[in-house]
């Protein structure tokens, strides 16, 4: 196995194989925790954008509690485009984020979760701190769902 850095997504999930007149290369496929533990990582360094490049699936199913309504927030928002529209309208209207944290995951079967939140100040001028937990549903190396609870 190779292995360049702790981060590096695409050597460290490849085996090689020394057959007869070739190198045969091989993907192995992640555990929900070795993706979780990737997604932690990836979250305490602040590196979202990197975070849906490399794990979340082109038809994600995004969905949030009944009273995100009254925020603005839809739902159910489904597929890449739409998720990653809706967090950058998200981040548009923060001025500063003071602080933010994650609990490490917490991995069940083809689920994992996180407790996660922030301090901010949004660009009215308002102050808010936001906890949620969110739980990710992983099939064939992606997150196929994220469901949040605040």
């Amino acid at each position: 196995m190779i292995r360049l850095s702790k981060y590096t997504t695409l050597f460290d999930t490849l085996s090689i194989e020394r057959q007869a007149n070739f190198v045969l290369l091989k993907i192995k496929k992640m555990t929900t925790q070795e993706l979780a533990n990737r997604y932690y990582d990836l979250f305490q360094q602040r590196q979202v954008a990197e975070i849906y490049q490399q794990f979340y699936s082109a038809d994600i199913v995004c969905t949030e509690p009944e009273h995100a309504l009254a925020m603005g927030v839809p739902t159910v928002t489904k597929g890449i485009e739409a998720v990653l529209a809706k967090s950058k309208a998200r981040q548009e209207i923060i001025a500063e984020v003071h602080s933010f944290f994650s609990s490490e995951p917490i991995v069940g079967g083809d689920y994992f979760s996180v407790a996660m939140g922030r301090d901010m100040t949004l660009k009215n001028g308002q102050r808010l701190q936001l906890a949620e937990i969110a739980v990710f549903g992983v099939k064939d190396d992606k997150i196929i769902s994220e469901t949040f609870f605040y």
